[in-house]
């Protein structure tokens, strides 16, 4: 796999050292296994997290974590406000390169792959979202969204809540592949399963001895007792309720072409994952690399350009490999913050607040752009950066309500109350 080229900005070298050395702690513990369920880990690009995969799943939902702080304004382009261009004279992108505009937003125009997803209704986006109050800090504020309960001591992510309410106890209450340490969203009490890859979750050995293997196994951790013994248990449980997506085709299908990336790849893998109708209702997946503070870019080159071929590429790929499938399936976009509105000196963005989240597939109404604009004029800005009018929560909450009729929303999101978006269909 490919990695985004990218920089280590001034004022970050502590989150992005962090990485670089969970990374390398993984791939220096090589490979653990439980009753013989071999789990490497190593690799942290992305990751994906699995629950109810028991039977098969009617709605799926795929988040895409964009780490680092990615530029909404950059995505969706607000070059209808007059202060767009005035605040970004370098990295600003005229709007007549721009997709899809209404005469205030426009795509920006890397996203070509996924043009024909806005035409169809199938792609939506929410500006001005994000965080009740701004948070700049890239460890606060990813723990923040991914709790999305702010205040609560609690450390429970939103989806390992959602998961306890959708399949309590399920084998598969979460899983997640890429890294060996649960994220925020899934930590909680709901169990987790952790793998670099899909093939990896299974017992190893000689294919002829498999069957004697497996037998030897399931005497010595049915005999066990005590933690050590369930987790055996558990594991080899988990490698035989595996096998389906084992014996899945990792051939991308419908003629899906994905790029040579990280991401490219954690989308293929999620694909066949859900072909393999397991019964997965949750998919997330990172894409890193967001956090420009340098050499963002023009039209013509620059990071954000390569994000955004590396991203609409992917997607498009996921959606075609899924077929009829996507009739099941939702994904959206969310990171922790947003970008400041006027370029820095080294044609990057600092960390700064409101941003957009993108939407596609089952059940979006897509086409537009939702969310009231604040505007960019400097009294319409909150310390210099886009003002959040839709709480993140509301968003993720209309999702929700339209995908899984079951799940509580008051348990999901404790405290909160969502107002309207109406991004999806019959919210």
């Amino acid at each position: 796999m490919t990695t985004t080229p990218t920089t280590t900005p001034p004022g970050c070298e502590g989150f992005h050292r962090s990485l670089a050395s969970r990374r390398s702690f993984l791939k220096g513990l090589g490979a653990v296994t439980a009753g013989g369920v071999m789990a490497t880990m190593h690799g942290t690009v992305f990751r994906q997290t699995a629950f109810a995969a028991t039977g098969s799943a009617e709605n799926i939902l795929v988040v895409l974590s964009q780490r680092g702080g990615a530029d909404g304004m950059s995505m969706v382009v607000p070059y209808g406000d007059l202060s767009y261009t005035l605040a970004r004279p370098l990295i600003g992108i005229p709007a007549t390169q721009l997709l899809q505009t209404d005469g205030m937003f426009g795509l920006h125009p890397h996203f070509a792959p996924l043009e024909q997803m806005w035409k169809n209704g199938t792609m939506a986006a929410v500006h001005a979202v994000g965080m009740p109050a701004p948070n700049r800090s890239h460890f606060d504020a990813i723990i923040e969204v991914e709790e999305a309960d702010p205040g609560s001591p609690g450390r429970i992510g939103w989806l390992n809540r959602m998961v306890g309410m959708s399949e309590p106890g399920s084998l598969f209450g979460a899983v997640q592949i890429g890294d060996g340490v649960p994220h925020t969203e899934i930590y909680g009490s709901q169990a987790t399963l952790s793998a670099t890859e899909i093939d990896k979750i299974q017992i190893y050995g000689p294919v002829n001895a498999l069957p004697q293997r497996t037998a030897a196994l399931n005497v010595t951790w049915n005999q066990a007792a005590g933690p050590l013994g369930e987790a055996g248990r558990r594991g080899l449980s988990t490698a035989a309720d595996w096998r389906p997506v084992l014996q899945t085709s990792a051939k991308p299908q419908n003629g899906a072409v994905y790029p040579k990336t990280d991401l490219g790849d954690a989308l293929a893998q999620s694909a066949r994952l859900i072909r393999a109708d397991v019964g997965a209702e949750v998919i997330t997946v990172d894409h890193s690399s967001w956090d420009m503070h340098t050499d963002l870019g023009t039209l013509s080159n620059g990071n954000m350009n390569v994000m955004i071929d590396d991203l609409a590429g992917s997607i498009a790929g996921f959606f075609a490999d899924l077929g009829p499938l996507a009739a099941n399936v939702t994904l959206l976009t969310i990171s922790e913050f947003g970008r400041r509105v006027v370029e820095n000196g080294d044609a990057g963005l600092d960390h700064g607040y409101g941003n957009a989240m993108l939407l596609f597939g089952a059940g979006v109404k897509g086409g537009s752009v939702y969310g009231t604009w604040p505007g960019l004029r400097d009294a319409q800005l909150r310390d210099g950066d886009l003002d959040v009018t839709t709480d993140y929560r509301s968003v993720l909450s209309e999702v929700v309500k339209t995908r899984f009729t079951s799940v509580s929303l008051p348990t999901l999101f404790p405290g909160f109350a969502p107002e309207r978006v109406g991004v999806m269909l019959g919210a």
